[in-house]
């Protein structure tokens, strides 16, 4: 072979060699971070919002070059009825909804919507770090859904725009925002109330003009979004919780390569471990920020108005305990001290 015939060769096999399957270079391929869209509904100075800044911010750390976080606020890309559609379709990669989004997936994680169940978040926490707690997270992998961490927001209060709000017949026949959850529904009905389903977005212009006349949330859902600008009362009740679970699609968790799910895990720990600190520390700044701004009242409830509302809501405990599993209830009830 002729040595013009030889040089000519070489420009080509080089360029073979950094070549790939369908003419994408490999140096290139191997150079482009993987990107993880995480969608959430909630304002970013939430402790939700915090949280999920947060893991950008140790995931990119840990792993530079290799992924890069875009976070997603406020139902920028998928409102709450949607995002767990587009985390299986493969349109975002974490998310991170309400505990009570997941009944249609397992019917256990129900447990967080029962009413009284927990005495304060420390229970919620101990419950969540039992082995109880942690198979709650594989639960759902049948489904095609892998569960990271569970995200603290807090205990729930109840708030209506009516000037009386101290035991349950206060809010017979009033009309309640609830999260889409067959729980709550039972929850409000057990009270004489009208359960309305809707999306977090759509909530303060419902409470505006009229459509409800009330909700249940934590104090800092309810500042960030205006809420007690247009309640007339808020019952401190701390008659629930609401966390949420930041979950992923499992095939494309179990996809990645190890360094990489290695260094996200780590990433998610300590993530939590932040915004489970901000919720607390978030809810009574904004609980007292609510007070400050005098347009709704906190109303303070008494042992016997505690009372009252724990017995309006037992029949949901017992309707439910067949599909959560006694078990399990007792495990979380053991995490009260």
């Amino acid at each position: 072979m002729s040595e013009s015939v030889k040089m000519g060769r070489r420009p080509v096999l080089a360029a073979l060699s950094a070549v790939g399957l369908g003419g994408a270079p490999f140096i290139a391929r191997a150079q482009s971070p993987i990107v993880i869209k995480f969608s959430h509904v909630v304002a970013d100075k939430t402790p939700k919002g915090q949280a999920s800044l947060k893991f950008k911010e140790l995931a990119e750390a840990k792993l530079p070059g290799k992924v890069q976080v875009q976070v997603f606020p406020n139902s920028q890309l998928f409102g709450d009825g949607k995002e767990m559609e587009a985390l299986l379709l493969g349109d975002v990669q974490m998310i991170a909804p309400s505990l009570s989004k997941f009944d249609r997936y397992t019917k256990k994680i129900q447990i967080f919507d029962l009413p009284f169940l927990f005495d304060d978040m420390e229970a919620v926490d101990r419950f969540q770090h039992s082995a109880a707690g942690q198979s709650l997270l594989d639960s759902i992998k049948p489904r095609g859904l892998q569960g990271l961490a569970f995200w603290h927001n807090g205990l729930k209060q109840l708030s209506t725009n009516k000037d009386k709000l101290e035991r349950p017949e206060d809010v017979k026949g009033l009309k309640f925002r609830i999260q889409a959850s067959d729980v709550l529904e039972t929850q409000f009905r057990a009270m004489g109330a009208n359960p309305q389903k809707m999306a977090f977005g759509e909530v303060y212009q419902a409470l505006q003009t009229g459509v409800v006349d009330g909700q249940e949330n934590t104090w800092s859902n309810m500042y960030s979004q205006k809420f007690h600008e247009v309640q007339k009362t808020i019952a401190e009740s701390n008659h629930g919780v609401i966390d949420y679970m930041v979950v992923t699609n499992s095939k494309w968790w179990d996809g990645l390569p190890p360094d990489v799910r290695k260094g996200l895990a780590e990433a998610m720990a300590e993530a939590t471990e932040y915004g489970n600190k901000l919720a607390g520390d978030f809810n009574a700044r904004d609980k007292k920020l609510i007070g400050e701004a005098g347009k709704a009242r906190i109303q303070q409830l008494t042992k016997d108005d505690v009372a009252a509302w724990r017995k309006a809501m037992e029949p949901v405990l017992k309707k439910f305990e067949g599909d959560i599993g006694a078990d399990l209830i007792a495990a979380a009830q053991k995490s009260n001290r």
